[in-house]
């Protein structure tokens, strides 16, 4: 406070008490974007680490594929039969080929280079470069290398749209996949919810519901910046997402919970594909017949709103 009070003095010997208030909103303004800036370098710095394991983690057990499985069972309902598909922050690719493979052609943009370097691999790999036209460095909020009314479809998946922590930047970013959609046609967006959070802090790390600029900071405004464990993001009510994309007179198609009534529940969801096969199928069943209810969007690690422009 002290080396503030200075500052507004120094401020006005220099500019006189007219531009005095003028001069610190722009300080304010500096220091909010440095702010905002470093924490989308702190995404990339965490993703960049992460690697590999952000390609693992969506098969690397039952559990976690029901947010991809869940994700492609949606993907079969609303995407059109051909086109071109922009991913979004795809990261290392996996949705991006499988895509491919279902004879899309694909475009994808993501911030970390680390991530393109692995898809790049993958998709040789997997055999589908003809399929995807470009993979461009680049964030979600500046899609400014494509033309209006450019996509087939549009997914942002994974909790990409979360990690701009800044409400303006989400903001322009919805903006900017809405923009380079083509009329009619479908999008989706994924995040990460913000009541699952809550429980996670209660099932998983109890100590840090102490933690003001954690567990409150999260409860009450859903930002969450760095520092312990996971990259900077903001977590999402069900209700917050619906209503920026309404506000745009977007229709909503769909809400769905990825994980549905089994969030948090990895052990048993895993133990019961391992031991109890039959059992896992009629769950399977029951989970795509509930995870478009209400709560189980609100409860789920990931929920995703499936649109139409």
């Amino acid at each position: 406070m002290g080396r503030l009070a200075s500052l507004g003095d120094q401020i006005e010997r220099d500019f006189g008490r007219k531009n005095q208030l003028a001069v610190l909103f722009l300080i304010k303004l500096k220091v909010k974007e440095n702010f905002y800036f470093m924490t989308k370098k702190l995404v990339k710095k965490y993703y960049q680490e992460y690697g590999i394991k952000e390609w693992k983690r969506l098969i690397q057990d039952p559990y976690h594929k029901l947010e991809f499985d869940t994700t492609l069972h949606f993907f079969k309902k609303y995407l059109p039969k051909k086109g071109l598909i922009l991913d979004a922050g795809g990261g290392p690719g996996r949705y991006t080929i499988e895509l491919a493979k279902l004879g899309y052609n694909v475009v994808l943009l993501d911030l970390t280079p680390e991530l393109l370097r692995i898809a790049k691999r993958k998709i040789k790999k997997e055999k589908v470069q003809n399929k995807v036209k470009q993979i461009i460095q680049g964030s979600i909020d500046n899609l400014s290398m494509f033309e209006d009314n450019t996509f087939d479809a549009v997914i942002c998946l994974g909790g990409t749209l979360s990690h701009l922590v800044n409400k303006a930047k989400r903001e322009k970013a919805i903006d900017e996949l809405i923009r380079v959609t083509k009329k009619n046609a479908p999008f989706f967006i994924s995040v990460i919810g913000r009541l699952a959070v809550l429980v996670g802090e209660l099932v998983r790390f109890p100590k840090e519901i102490e933690i003001k600029e954690v567990f409150q900071r999260i409860r009450d405004s859903g930002d969450y910046f760095g520092g312990y464990g996971f990259a900077p993001c903001h977590l999402y009510l069900p209700e917050e997402l619906e209503k920026s994309l309404k506000k745009r007179k977007i229709k909503v198609l769909q809400m769905v919970g990825l994980e549905g009534l089994a969030t948090y529940h990895p052990q048993e969801t895993n133990q019961l594909v391992k031991k109890h096969p039959k059992a896992w199928k009629i769950w399977w069943e029951t989970h795509l017949k509930t995870c478009t209810h209400p709560v189980a969007v609100g409860i789920s690690e990931h929920f995703m709103i499936i649109c139409k422009k």
